[in-house]
């Protein structure tokens, strides 16, 4: 059954985690060259199968004894906060450095799929969005967080709903205005206050494993 605090709390900390990250930078720029239907849909589908893996992975470890769950994910959500705060107090160099690299793997995706100049196809346009969202996500801090959230709660689904919803959002921002968002929102504010709450949930997890 779906808990809807546990959807709403995966939502709320996955949300800010994406914002400015690669995978927001990336599907800006994919927008900005096909049609955003077809890069919306693409990205989504990476972010399903990305976030399935994860929560995968987490319910796996749910399985594991509650100290090592609580250990595990007490080393994810540091890392998190870690990731987070860096990223906030350092946020013009990381966006500059993130645009490059989805620049970059755009222009490989469509140099590899889309042919000599012609024009894309929407299933080519899905593919090429699918496959440089899938590559640029792999690992990513979303996915750790996901997978942290799954063996914490030990609610896979809502923890998929929420993280899934959230990236889904987070594109769908990228495609219809990224470049307003970014240009007026100190996204780095959003990241700092983020990368706490992460800290706090791992300081909450510890003080769990030490009593355990």
């Amino acid at each position: 059954m779906i808990d809807l605090a546990v959807v709403a709390t995966t939502f709320a900390l996955i949300l800010p985690a994406e914002l400015p990250d690669k995978t927001f930078v990336a599907t800006l720029v994919l927008a900005t060259r096909f049609r955003h239907l077809w890069v919306w849909l693409g990205v989504i589908s990476a972010f399903a199968v990305q976030v399935l893996i994860a929560v995968v992975a987490g319910g796996l470890l749910a399985l594991a004894p509650v100290r090592l769950v609580l250990a595990a994910t007490c080393v994810l959500f540091t890392l998190g906060a870690v990731i987070l705060i860096r990223g906030g107090l350092r946020s013009r160099a990381e966006e500059r450095a993130a645009e490059a690299a989805a620049e970059a793997e755009e222009e490989s995706a469509v140099a590899a799929r889309a042919g000599d100049g012609a024009a894309v196809s929407p299933v080519r346009i899905y593919l090429i969005s699918f496959v440089v969202l899938f590559t640029a996500e792999w690992g990513d801090l979303s996915q750790l967080l996901t997978a942290g959230l799954a063996a914490r709660t030990g609610d896979p689904a809502s923890v998929f709903l929420g993280s899934w919803g959230a990236l889904a959002v987070v594109s769908g921002v990228a495609v219809l205005a990224g470049t307003w968002l970014r240009s007026r929102v100190a996204i780095w504010r959003i990241r700092l206050v983020s990368g706490a709450i992460l800290a706090v949930l791992a300081c909450w997890t510890a003080i769990e494993l030490v009593r355990g």
